[in-house]
């Protein structure tokens, strides 16, 4: 079974950019999908960004849309968020998750979830 752990998160200002990644361990890494949600203080856990196990399809939020990418390395099991242009609005606590059936904007269709990596974007 894959675990995952964030990393990256931290207090940056507004027009900064900042790269999570999430490291995960157990040998199916490969078989996943994988996606970030983020979860803002007093919101639900919303959907940023998406990738295919093969890393050929992506998919983003409206909101972060030319501002954030998602990338894998299968060999170093490993997920990445570059995210650019940050936002006060993008202030939240930013979790990946993992997919056995295919990622994408649901949450339901993710078994695996890490801890969460918190960014904070001062204005």
């Amino acid at each position: 079974q894959v675990q995952l752990v964030e990393s990256g998160g931290g207090l940056v200002q507004a027009g900064d950019s900042l790269t999570l990644s999430c490291a995960a361990s157990g040998r199916a890494f490969i078989d996943y999908g994988l996606g970030w949600f983020r979860q803002a203080p007093g919101n639900g856990r919303e959907f940023v960004s998406a990738i295919s196990w093969g890393g050929t399809r992506t998919t983003y939020a409206d909101s972060v849309k030319g501002r954030f990418t998602i990338s894998r390395d299968n060999a170093k099991k490993t997920v990445y968020l570059q995210m650019s242009s940050l936002k006060p609005e993008d202030t939240a606590v930013y979790y990946c998750a993992a997919a056995r059936n295919g990622a994408g904007k649901a949450r339901d269709r993710y078994d695996l979830w890490g801890q969460g990596t918190q960014v904070t974007v001062s204005s």
